[in-house]
């Protein structure tokens, strides 16, 4: 098989088993504490049984990388700590729509750490996603579709695209680690950072809840990671930036078929503004067309 379809295969199966995370959250029934500690617990289980098999476990990794990589880690943790919790409150699908404002966060880190250049078009690319988060803040979500505070859910939504971003900066330094290995390092920092906080004493009862966990961990933590580097390693990066969007399509359909939530129109529009500026962002659109240079005088 070619290289680039079996990328693309394995980068939409990744994508679309991410899409799903919320299902699983929701119907896990837990506090988000506890799915994010049963996530990183069951992820690294798995993630050591991969590294293991993949030779990782030898690797000789320096003090300074591995406090990196933790660093890494706790940003992810609180990532998905605060998504989790935003899908109670937001719905699925506006938790992940402004969830995807996470590159116009990496561009301000870009700019602030990395003096990277803010060009024109990336201005206007902030200012769509910020008119589609503007409508979704002030649309009015129906009491019984929506969750229980629709403004913090939001914020938390936002606040996980900002340690996403911030995990992702840190990542950046750790160039030339396999990322298996980042990634079990990540989960373990996870289960070393919430042990305290997860209710232990009282451990879920029924047998849906414990399979509802360790899919996430297994599936969308484990098997999702494999695929998604495999994924990186084959494709361009305009390629993957464009399936990445599979993620938020899968999610948002999830929300309509599995919980019956129906977006207001001001939301959908929202929505959409803030994946389309996203794309736009990731794969470097332009709102223009270029000036054509003037014709130079025949000498």
């Amino acid at each position: 098989m070619d290289n680039t379809l079996r990328g693309t295969i394995e980068m939409t199966a990744a994508m679309a088993i991410l899409g799903t995370i919320g299902w699983f959250v929701v119907l896990s029934g837990q506090p988000a504490i506890d799915v994010v500690f049963w996530r990183c617990a069951f992820g690294a289980v798995t993630l050591l049984v991969i590294c293991a098999a993949m030779g990782l476990l030898r690797s000789r990794l320096s003090p300074r990388v591995m406090a990196i990589a933790a660093l890494g880690g706790a940003a992810i943790v609180i990532n998905w700590l605060l998504l989790f919790s935003a899908f109670p409150r937001a719905s699925i699908s506006i938790a992940t729509a402004v969830y995807n404002t996470q590159p116009f966060m990496l561009v301000g880190f870009g700019a602030l750490f990395f003096s990277e250049r803010l060009t024109l078009a990336k201005f206007a690319w902030l200012a769509t996603a910020f008119a589609g988060m503007l409508l979704i803040v002030e649309a009015s979500p129906d009491a019984g579709a929506a969750g229980t505070d629709y403004s913090t859910g939001i914020a938390m939504a936002l606040g996980a695209a900002f340690f996403w971003a911030v995990a992702a900066v840190v990542t950046k330094k750790l160039k030339g680690t396999p990322p298996h290995l980042i990634a079990l390092i990540q989960v373990c920092v996870g289960v070393v950072m919430l042990v305290p906080f997860a209710n232990l004493s009282h451990l879920p009862a029924d047998s849906w809840s414990w399979v509802m966990l360790a899919t996430l961990g297994i599936v969308h933590t484990g098997l999702m990671y494999i695929l998604m580097y495999g994924a990186i390693q084959k494709l361009p990066t305009y390629l993957q930036g464009s399936l990445s969007f599979i993620y938020p399509v899968v999610a948002i359909l999830v929300d309509v078929g599995a919980f019956g939530h129906r977006l207001h129109p001001a939301q959908v529009i929202g929505a959409a503004a803030i994946l389309v500026a996203a794309a736009g962002m990731n794969l470097g659109w332009t709102l223009w067309r270029p000036k054509a240079p003037a014709p130079q005088a025949v000498k």
